[in-house]
């Protein structure tokens, strides 16, 4: 059974942890949230993901450390959109602008925890209609599922009329368990990327990433596309062509031998390597997260779509409803 770890808002908040001979890991009900990833290399169990060693850090000090961001994650532009004959005005968080879902998204609610079996957790939260501004009552349910050393994250969304969803699982990885990931080495498989305003917003567009610092096509150290240090906050277009089960991202790191896996069947993957991160208290292994002390492969829709009519819909309906099946690996090389 989940265990009550603290409360929020007047709820408690429960913790379940999946743990098989590969992994372990520690999953909230704040927020849908992956506090903790162990992984045995080199003599110690490495934390994977940036976490909290408990619940009380979280709403003050994360950086939407494991959360599933939502109802709309990324960006929109003026925290507004049109659907149909009718304007939304969401409440903003970001400048004038909307982002992971708004001040109290789903990442930053409580949500119902119950076991799924041994391997697995269910999590529900009913969204009614207006919050955060967006229209229409939506029932969200996530599933973690431990298979191996393979975590499995299936998310669904039921609305009961046409509304913008667009989820994503927002772990910031460390294959070395400390430090920074400068030197981890990453390859995604995009031929294009989505370019962005100097507010973060796309313009529409979309370009190809040959000669610029969005192309990961080949194996390559994340600090060799950044070797300015100034961050790298972008979407990159998956490739049409990938077939189930091929990983559409790979991360390893030769400190600890460990290598991650993304498997994903959206179309986008927002690449985010933390530049500005200063933690004031400690996490995992009374580490202090600094500047790119995480990297973040948000498998999603594009950012801002439901103002771009160019890019894919993330309009769900009643007939419709949203799904993503997200699976990352973390094992030994």
């Amino acid at each position: 059974m989940p265990r009550v770890i603290g409360s929020h808002n007047g709820k408690e908040v429960r913790e379940a942890v999946l743990e098989n001979s590969d992994a372990r890991i520690a999953i909230m009900s704040y927020g849908c949230v992956v506090r903790d990833w162990r992984v045995e290399a080199g003599g110690r169990a490495v934390p994977c993901v940036l976490g909290f060693e408990g619940f009380a850090p979280y709403p003050e000090h994360s950086k939407s450390f494991g959360i599933v961001a939502g109802r709309v994650a990324n960006r929109i532009a003026g925290a507004r959109f049109s659907l149909g004959n009718e304007a939304f005005v969401l409440k903003a968080n970001e400048g004038a602008n909307l982002l992971h879902g708004g001040p109290e998204g789903l990442g930053k609610r409580v949500w119902d925890m119950e076991m799924a079996g041994t391997s697995a957790v269910v999590l529900r939260y009913h969204s009614p209609d207006g919050e955060m501004g967006f229209p229409g009552n939506v029932d969200f349910e996530v599933t973690f599922r431990l298979v191996g050393p393979e975590l499995v994250c299936e998310m669904r969304g039921v609305p009961d009329r046409p509304t913008p969803i667009n989820l994503a699982q927002h772990s910031y990885y460390n294959l070395d368990g400390k430090g920074d990931v400068r030197d981890q080495v990453l390859e995604i498989h995009a031929d294009q990327y989505t370019p962005v305003d100097d507010q973060l917003i796309p313009t529409g567009g979309i370009l190809h990433v040959g000669g610029t610092h969005m192309d990961f096509r080949t194996p390559v150290q994340i600090g060799e596309r950044d070797l300015e240090k100034v961050g790298i906050d972008l979407n990159l277009v998956l490739n049409d062509e990938r077939k189930a089960g091929v990983p559409a991202a790979t991360l390893w790191s030769e400190e600890t031998g460990l290598e991650l896996w993304l498997i994903t069947d959206q179309p986008g993957l927002q690449l985010f390597n933390a530049p500005k991160m200063n933690i004031g208290v400690p996490g995992h292994d009374d580490e202090y997260y600094g500047p790119f002390g995480g990297v973040c492969l948000e498998a999603q829709g594009f950012p801002d779509a439901v103002n771009q009519p160019g890019f894919p819909s993330i309009i769900a309906t009643p007939e419709e409803p949203y799904f993503q099946r997200l699976a990352v690996r973390i094992a030994p090389l």
